[in-house]
């Protein structure tokens, strides 16, 4: 967690309460540690069957 809140530059108190159950966390953050996990995210078009 310490090198997750270094790489996306959080620190690692403002990562766990991000991440902690029902929180709400801003996009922002979320992109900041995928990118510091080297995650991709991609929107994909839900198809309906």
């Amino acid at each position: 967690m310490t090198e997750v809140a270094k790489a996306s530059g959080l620190t690692r108190e403002a990562l766990y309460k991000a991440l902690r159950p029902n929180s709400q966390p801003r996009f922002d953050t979320i992109a900041r540690v995928c990118a510091a996990l080297g995650v991709k995210l991609v929107a994909q078009v839900a198809h309906h069957a």
